[in-house]
């Protein structure tokens, strides 16, 4: 995207409109939604090679990490709206790579984990997932990507510690 100064000229051409606030390529939103596309640019074809989704891996790895989970509280782990995650494990239990169970505490909620079929494939596709982050670790550089990584949880922390402040004086 090219930025073009307003011709007062020619009125036919759009005019620059001056918003008082950081350019739109250098707000902190934009970047980091650049950098993690360039990341999973980097993923895309291994994944696809396995036939999954990003979402369906994210899915995948988040209840890899865990014995089971509750949907909702899946979505919110995986950062998926609840509509998205509903289509995303439907899928996922059609190829049996996850299982659902109704909860015993209550029966409205439904426990979702993944299966044996669900394991053996992400142990296929890991091999290919650790020579990517070889090569992003090669690139970018071992100490860079620990810093890196060490710093956005940092600023989500900072952040998230905010939020929780500005809850607890709206409650107040």
């Amino acid at each position: 995207m090219v930025k073009r100064p307003a011709d007062p000229t020619n009125a036919s051409a759009p005019t620059a409109r001056h918003v008082p606030m950081r350019d739109f390529s250098r707000s902190l939103p934009m970047s980091l939604l650049r950098a993690r596309e360039a990341v999973m640019r980097q993923f895309r074809p291994a994944l696809r090679e396995h036939g999954l989704t990003e979402q369906q891996w994210r899915i995948l790895r988040a209840l890899a990490a865990i014995e089971a989970a509750e949907v909702t509280e899946l979505a919110r782990t995986a950062f998926l709206l609840g509509p998205s995650l509903s289509r995303i494990l439907r899928d996922l239990e059609a190829r049996n790579l996850i299982e659902r169970k109704t909860a015993k505490a209550d029966q409205r909620r439904s426990m979702v984990s993944i299966s044996k079929e669900g394991v053996k494939l992400m142990a296929s596709v890991a091999p290919s997932s650790e020579a990517i982050y070889a090569e992003i670790t090669q690139r970018f550089g071992a100490r860079k990507l620990v810093e890196l990584q060490e710093m956005l949880g940092e600023l989500e922390l900072c952040l998230a510690s905010t939020e929780a402040r500005e809850e607890i004086t709206d409650d107040a």
